[in-house]
């Protein structure tokens, strides 16, 4: 069938296929790297406590079967060394159903990461990857030229993505029909980074221009991808650009470059490349890929649904597999940013004179004179949990509990997850948090004393708390078996 194939997007497949090879790279690395303190065997949320409840029909998962750190650490890094050899281009060396079972290998671990995750897990960006990762197990190799049906199928996704993401903003904070929200939301994202600061101190008129430019990129531009070419080869490019001032302002793990990756699927670069000839696709992929394409219309049905209802819900997944999603961020935006400071002590009594050592996270705001780094892609799971913990004890019920009682520890796992641990030599014997008011500095605040926030004690959000040998009755916010002060 001559139709099914799109030769003149070879190149285009090429760069999605690398891109979302680094992408899965970083997120397998970053899985290996964070697991063991998040939901190890002695983590903050073990996968085997949750596997007591969660059948393999709500999380199908590899470690439904079996769980074990040590099986865990072989399945991250196996996929990390999948990941860099398809990133490496080894898949279009092999045969196309080999290449495909390749792509599909990776999609399975990463989907049994996700579905044990729990609440680290519970980000847009990981069913994003996931239902990428699903469409490039039928995207081809160099053995059959692009299926003109998975292309259509990508350009879906990133319509999603980006029209979801513009619905929620118009239905949702009042902010964003006054063009008024980036007052805000570089100050009060998850996670600044270093430019955050300059695009915050942006004159007032640049920032409803930003928020203006905005929509049109979310809510009209995504349409122009389903037009001929050149045209969706602009809108993917206007896309792409606007991922990219993202990139600059701030950290949103590989969501933005996730993104940029399906944009330049739509780019049509044989203008530049000139003919590639490539084999015809068998008969067999050809059928599956219709199949597929099928399946994938089918189980769009609620995320259409979502889209159209005045009650959209963001970031959600119809079905365990993440096969077809909804997406939508920052339908609000913050007016002031929270921060949960941890600190510790090693006197034995705590009095008000008491001097309390403050630890230090990577990415999250502490110390007032560091400046934001960039992280992103690599996703610091710690540390956007933290934010959340910072709008509502709530959010932290789960796991923050399990977080102080490591730190009383010393755990080396926990620990690793941290920029500093002011205490190396022995464990501090209390441990208290307190919520502070962040804002950034003004210039002339910069120039005076070199601090990038200043930042403000509103309350305590966990009492000077230590270890107990007895199980001690717990606030509502934390769940911490510990003696409080």
């Amino acid at each position: 069938m001559e139709w099914f194939t799109a030769p003149d997007y070879w190149l285009s497949r090429l760069v999605f296929q690398r891109a979302l090879a680094t992408v899965y790279l970083v997120g397998f690395v970053g899985a290996a790297l964070q697991f063991r303190a998040l939901i190890g065997e002695r983590g903050m949320l073990p996968v085997p406590e949750y596997l007591r409840y969660a059948t393999m029909r709500r999380a199908p998962s590899l470690f439904q079967l079996h769980y074990s750190d040590r099986f865990f650490a072989c399945c991250a890094w196996g996929g990390a060394a999948l990941s860099a050899a398809l990133l490496a281009g080894a898949a279009d060396r092999l045969p196309l159903w080999t290449a495909m079972l390749w792509w599909a290998a990776l999609w399975a671990l990463y989907l049994s990461i996700v579905n044990v995750g729990q609440t680290w897990y519970a980000f847009g960006w990981e069913s994003l990857l996931l239902e990428a990762g699903f469409l490039a197990v039928f995207l081809g190799n160099e053995r059959a030229a692009p299926p003109v049906l998975v292309l259509w199928l990508l350009r879906w996704l990133l319509f999603r993505v980006e029209f979801g993401a513009g619905l929620i903003k118009i239905r949702g904070d009042e902010c964003w029909r006054r063009l008024t929200c980036l007052y805000f939301h570089h100050e009060t994202q998850p996670m600044p980074g270093p430019l955050s600061w300059f695009f915050h101190r942006l004159p007032g008129p640049l920032h409803r221009v930003e928020a203006g430019a905005n929509h049109v990129t979310q809510l009209l531009v995504p349409v122009l991808l389903f037009t001929p070419q050149p045209i969706a080869t602009a809108a993917a490019g206007m896309i792409a650009l606007t991922q990219l001032w993202l990139v600059l302002s701030g950290n949103f793990s590989w969501l933005n470059w996730l993104t940029i990756a399906l944009a330049l699927s739509a780019v049509d670069f044989s203008p530049l490349t000139g003919p590639h000839p490539l084999p015809a696709a068998p008969l067999w992929y050809e059928v599956l890929v219709i199949a597929v394409t099928v399946l994938v219309l089918a189980l769009s049905y609620h995320p259409v649904r979502n889209l159209l209802s005045r009650r959209q819900a963001m970031n959600r997944s119809f079905d365990p597999l993440h096969l077809v999603n909804t997406y939508g961020a920052f339908g609000t935006v913050g007016r002031v940013r929270f921060e949960v400071v941890v600190e510790g002590t090693d006197e034995r009594v705590p009095r008000p004179g008491t001097v309390w050592r403050e630890y230090e996270f990577h990415g999250k705001p502490g110390d007032v004179r560091r400046l934001p780094r960039q992280f992103a892609p690599y996703h610091l799971r710690l540390d956007w949990l933290m934010w959340f913990a910072a709008l509502s004890p709530a959010y932290a019920r789960s796991w923050f509990g399990g977080f102080v009682e490591r730190l009383l520890d010393n755990d080396r796992d926990t620990l690793r997850l941290l920029r500093r641990n002011p205490f190396p030599d022995a464990p501090p014997l209390y441990v208290r948090a307190r919520l502070y008011h962040y804002e950034f500095t003004t210039w002339r605040q910069l120039r005076a004393t070199g601090a990038w926030w200043q930042r403000r004690y509103l309350r305590d959000f966990l009492p000077p708390t230590r270890l107990s040998t007895t199980d001690a009755g717990a606030d509502a916010g934390t769940d911490v078996s510990t003696d409080r002060v």
